[in-house]
């Protein structure tokens, strides 16, 4: 499928008739502006004739399933991982600048809480996310004309699923009423019992563990366990090792995500495109349609659903996107190597002509450049983390696209890993 721009930037249908778009190109009437998807603009007016595109958009907290579709077609689809390391890079700058205040400022006043929030303040990591779905959105837009646009959202009942015959006033009354903190609750849940040595250790003293980093897992009290000083310690140092019964619980991270970003994102997108008709629609409704025409579950098929078209024909080929980060401000690590030294954290910015996910043609394989060494040996992989080669050499490598914030892969749709267009899991079975 070749996208079409007019001479204005404005898009037009896409076509499948390479042949004239190569005496196009040929002949000047039109220029490349986008390689993946394949894009290109007239150099010449013409008719303004559309048809009826619909975008259905899952929105999901690791995962966005896209899909434009007409009456009898499907036009574009794909899937678009997210980035998901935006709560760890935001503790580790807080620990750096933390210990730096501490080792240069020991007697600055404590000034961690004094700054005001606006109003519709979201935390970086949700307004990442839902930037991120809006710039899919716009970017669909800018190759097809788009006339309507249908988002999936999701509410979900977090205290429901944990205890699911709560009622009424229950809702107000959590685990940790009555307790001072957290701390004197989980004390309270394990009997002021170390769960590691069950008591055998016969040490008084008690402390709480976080069964995850505190710096990606929290305080939440499913992240919290009873230890003693003892089973504490030489966990720390590496004596012993926790029993295998003790699991961090269940993590409401993705349900909190979906509750707050499905109006900050619906309400965006109306006023973004206020031209164009945005509807809501539930998972419910999109299962319903995905059993009932016998499709398989993806969250680009979930989209041809979401988009009203679900007998769409189906395309030839399907994208994965990625969202990366181009950027790397950290000087140094923060783990202090041998010395008391730090080493640089930030590689080169070009490397033998080559920059950090780029994408690269090596042995007629098209793939992207996840590590660089000096030398000019690069680890390349295809989008999903496949390793094609641990160090290719540079000569070997052939330059196609530069990186930008979303890297993207073109892969056929029989090779496409989950796709079986028509066919029942019942069926497969």
């Amino acid at each position: 499928m070749v996208y079409v721009l007019n001479i204005d930037g404005q898009p037009l249908m896409p076509t499948n008739r390479h042949g004239n778009i190569r005496r196009l190109l040929k002949f000047g009437q039109a220029k490349v502006v986008k390689r993946c998807p394949f894009t290109v603009q007239l150099q010449y007016r013409s008719d303004t004739n559309v048809q009826e595109v619909s975008l259905g958009v899952d929105a999901g907290s690791k995962t966005i399933g896209l899909s434009a579709t007409t009456k009898d077609k499907v036009l574009f689809e794909a899937e678009v991982m997210l980035r998901t390391d935006i709560v760890d890079l935001l503790a580790t700058r807080r620990e750096a600048r933390r210990t730096r205040r501490n080792r240069k400022t020991r007697y600055r006043k404590a000034r961690f809480d004094n700054r005001r929030k606006g109003e519709g303040w979201l935390a970086p990591s949700i307004r990442q996310k839902i930037e991120t779905h809006l710039n899919v959105v716009k970017k669909v837009c800018q190759i097809l004309p788009v006339s309507k646009i249908t988002v999936e959202v999701a509410s979900f009942d977090i205290q429901k699923i944990k205890n699911p015959d709560i009622q009424g006033e229950e809702y107000q009354q959590g685990e940790q009423l009555g307790f001072w903190n957290v701390r004197e609750y989980v004390l309270f849940r394990d009997n002021h019992t170390c769960q590691c040595c069950k008591g055998k250790n016969k040490d008084k003293r008690l402390n709480v563990h976080h069964i995850e980093s505190r710096k990606t897992g929290g305080d939440a009290p499913n992240n919290l366990i009873t230890l003693c000083e003892t089973c504490h310690t030489d966990y720390h140092i590496g004596k012993i090792q926790l029993p295998k019964s003790i699991k961090r619980g269940m993590v409401f991270r993705d349900a909190a995500f979906m509750g707050i970003m499905r109006w900050a994102f619906y309400n965006t997108l109306k006023e973004k495109y206020s031209d164009i008709p945005v509807h809501l629609t539930y998972g419910y409704i999109t299962k319903n349609t995905r059993i009932s025409n016998k499709l398989q579950k993806t969250h680009y098929i979930d989209a041809r659903c979401i988009s009203g078209n679900p007998l769409a024909e189906s395309p030839s080929e399907v994208y994965l996107c990625k969202k990366v980060r181009c950027h790397n401000r950290q000087l140094h690590k923060f783990n202090i190597s041998k010395g008391g030294k730090r080493k640089n954290n930030q590689a080169p910015y070009m490397v033998k002509g080559f920059r950090l996910f780029d994408k690269v043609k090596f042995n007629n394989i098209e793939c992207f450049i996840f590590g660089r060494r000096a030398t000019g040996f690069m680890d390349i992989r295809t989008l999903d983390g496949k390793r094609i080669s641990p160090c290719a050499g540079y000569k070997k490598l052939k330059l196609l696209e530069t990186r930008k914030n979303y890297i993207v892969e073109r892969r056929q749709a029989s090779s496409y890993p989950y796709m079986n267009i028509g066919v029942s899991l019942a069926e497969m079975r």
